[in-house]
Formats: C-alpha cells, structure tokens, sequence
C-alpha cells in the first residue's frame, strides 16, 4: 500500500475499495513471514480491527458520516495506552503491568474521527535513543537498502516501518529529541512535530514531560495534515499551500552542519537550490542558541532528568530486565541535582524567548533533519561506542527544536533511489499550520523539479 491519505479517502467514498479490504491488506502484510512485520510491530489488533472496519463500511453503505480517517487503518506507537490492554513502552519489564483502564487521548480522537487502529508499533525501549534498536522484539530495517539491513531511526522504529511497508497508511509516534523526525527523515517518510502543548499527552507513557510530543508519520505532507488536525483537534478547513516566491527561509550556521555526511550535505543545498529557483530568499544566519542548547546538556537535561523519576522504583527492580544501553541513561538522571534541574528550566526559557527573536523575521527554518544516512543494524549493536556517538549526532538537529518549543516537519529532499536524507522546517511561535503549509509547497517545488522518492 503506497497511497496517500487522499487517495485512500477518494477511494473509499468511490467504493473502488472498503475498509475491510485495506485492513485486511495491512494485516496481511504485518503477518507475511518474509516481511518486517515481527519486528516492527509488537502486538496486533486483527480481531479488533477487522470489526471496526465492517462496522464503517455498513456506515458508509448506508450514507452516513464515518469520519475524517473514516475507514483507514493507522498504527500506534507503545507508548499510548488502549483500554484492556498492557502499555509496555517496547520493553519487557512492563510486560505484567496493570491493563489500560481507558483509551489514551489521542487512541480517543482517532477512534472518533473513524480511524482503523491495526496495532501498536516496535520502538527504542522508553522511546530513550534515536535510532531505534530494540533487542527485546527485534529492529526492523529500514527500507533503503534493506539487504544491508539499516536502521530505521527512533524512537518510532516500527511506527516508520509499518507506514514504507503498507501495514498501515499512517502511523502516530512521539517525538521528545526528534523520535517522529528521525525515521521519517532516514526511512523517505514525512514526519511532523507540532509543538508540544497542540496535542494532549493523556495515556501516553512519560519521557520528558518538557519535551514529549506527539505527531504523525506518513508519505506526504498531507497525510500529516490530515492527522495533525484530527489529533489536535484543529479540524477546520487546512491553510492552503504557501506561495514560494518570496518566501523568506533562513539556514542557521550553527551546530546543525558539524559532522555532516558529504552526501547529506550535498542533498540538502541541491534541495535549497531548487527552492530559491523558485522563487524562495534564503539567508544563512548564526543561530548561537544552539550553540546555547549544546551547552546545557554539560550541566543536565530533560530526558535524564525527568525519565530518572518516572524509573527510579522500576529501575531498583528491574534494571536487568532493560536495555543496558537505554538503562545507563536514564541512571545518568540520579546525580542531577535539584538546582541543575530549576537552573534547565529557567534556561530554557531564556533560550525559547532569544531563539523566537532571531527566527522573527523568517517564514521558517531549515537544515537537515539528520547529519548522515542510516548506517547497518549490526555496525550500532557491535560497537559500544560508535552506537552513542551516532545516537548523539542522529538526534542533535531535531533536539534542538524541542528545547526551544518549537514544531518541526521533516520531509524528503533525496533524489528517487538514493539514500533518504530528510530537510527540517521549523518555527518556534506555534505556527504549525504555516510549517505545514510552507512544506506542502516545498513538497510540490520537489516533485516538479525532479523525481524523487
């Protein structure tokens, strides 16, 4: 299944499909023993599902409303609880935790507006890396290369996975240092992070609280739309596609280049260069709050910080039963101290006002999502040091606009059969309608100039 949100919508309501026969294609390739599927998910709701789905067709065969997403299957990260069932956060320690009373928040608005949920999707244990190995279900590879095996990025592994390989037409993750972003950018995927506060975290499993967001995955600018909106709650009628010319991008010189990939760093001014033939102005300008960002994490940071108190009782428990590589960092959380703590706070602030400032005069900022291109699977879990220095350079970009409250959207800018590499726009006003607006124009200045994939 390659379609579009769009597409799948306009066919529903044609009756040249039914939700039943996408679901059951969805199902059917989560389950195909040569797939990776095992992987990236961690449960399925085929009963459930295949129910929901019967149940809109006899709505839709009968002219009623079935909803925004009616009839279209999407997957759910395991971070979002579903009611009856256990939230394990792609970790086995939580494997014997108490059912879900209720549905998450955003289970309920997907839920309302129609959507067929298919399963929940594999991840990073605690959603606490950017790569997205898990060595308790597996990783799925990314689809780039897949007989070299690559990682998909995290901590949204599966929910990327699961959207390249038609088990479902969109998936939902979280995104606290850029787990939405990152395999969206790595996999040739959309991915889009809102500001934190446009969608409610009720029933999803904490990381940081400063910075946990939730956004979807998808294949094009509109799929995200289109989420965005039912999960927010922002359902009237979208901002139309931005107008390019004139448009006013900044590029920022600070941090967001270091250790770039030669390849990534070439695809991303080819993209730019395409923009300003149509039309766009951009301006490359210091950005010293990132710099300003980089250095915070010498004194704390938030995901240690705060993921530290949500784990410290299970951690006496059952730190054996964790990844190593995920239970080192949360531990890291013990030695902050409660003045380090208030003192990242007020930081922060600081940061988030002085970085609205310098972005003011700008539509939007753009660089790369990530520095580099997938690397292999093995060469992360082989090597100890090189899967922390990777980790670090995966999630430096999009952490960056986490910090600063801003909402983000990566999308692809890599020409058709080559490595993906995802270019970032963000702001840091709330203006999340203008980034998705401002994408889909940039979506289309792409298609235009050349194929790509």
């Amino acid at each position: 299944m390659t379609e579009t949100i769009d597409a799948v919508r306009a066919a529903l309501e044609s009756g040249a499909t039914t939700s039943r026969q996408l679901v059951e294609a969805c199902l059917a390739r989560a389950v195909a023993p040569d797939g990776e599927g095992s992987r990236a998910f961690v449960s399925l709701f085929a009963e459930q599902a295949m129910a929901e789905a019967e149940a809109i067709d006899r709505r839709s065969r009968a002219g009623l409303w079935t909803g925004l997403l009616g009839g279209i299957p999407v997957s759910i990260k395991d971070l979002f609880d579903v009611r009856g069932r256990a939230t394990t956060a792609g970790s086995r320690v939580l494997a014997d935790s108490t059912p879900a009373v209720s549905d998450a928040a955003i289970v309920m608005r997907l839920r309302a507006a129609g959507a067929v949920i298919v399963g929940r999707t594999n991840m990073t244990e605690f959603a606490f890396s950017g790569l997205g190995l898990n060595p308790h279900y597996g990783t799925p590879a990314n689809p780039y290369d897949r007989a070299a095996r690559r990682i998909p990025g995290g901590s949204s592994s599966g929910a990327a996975v699961s959207v390249s390989d038609g088990m479902c037409v969109a998936a939902i993750g979280t995104d606290t240092g850029g787990s939405v972003r990152i395999p969206a950018a790595l996999c040739g995927l959309v991915g889009f992070k809102p500001t934190a506060a446009r969608i409610p975290l009720g029933g999803a499993l904490p990381l940081s609280a400063s910075l946990d967001s939730i956004g979807p995955i998808g294949r094009t600018v509109g799929c995200c739309r289109s989420i965005d909106a039912v999960l927010s709650g922002h359902t009237s009628e979208a901002m139309p596609p931005a107008r390019l010319r004139g448009l006013r991008l900044a590029v920022p010189t600070d941090r967001v280049f270091d250790d770039i990939d030669p390849y990534v760093k070439r695809t991303f001014d080819d993209a730019i260069s395409v923009l300003q033939d149509a039309g766009v102005q951009v301006t490359r300008i210091p950005f010293p709050e990132f710099l300003a960002v980089g250095k915070t994490a010498e004194t704390a940071t938030f995901p240690a910080a705060e993921g530290f108190v949500w784990h410290r009782d299970l951690l006496t428990r059952a730190k054996d039963g964790y990844d190593p590589r995920v239970a080192s960092r949360l531990d890291r959380g013990r030695t902050i101290s409660a003045a380090d703590y208030l003192w990242l706070v007020n930081r922060r602030k600081q940061l988030i006002a002085e970085a609205r400032l310098r972005a003011r005069p700008f539509d939007a900022l753009a660089m790369p999502t990530v520095p580099i291109i997938a690397p292999t699977i093995a060469a992360l879990e082989q090597d100890e040091g090189a899967y922390h220095q990777t980790n670090l350079l995966v999630l430096r970009n999009p952490t960056l606009v986490n910090f600063l409250d801003g909402c983000a959207l990566s999308l692809p800018c890599h020409r058709a059969g080559e490595a993906p590499v995802g270019l970032m726009l963000a702001r840091f006003d709330g203006g999340d309608d203008l980034v998705l607006a401002i994408g889909e124009a940039i979506e289309a200045a792409f298609a235009e100039s050349r194929p790509r994939k």
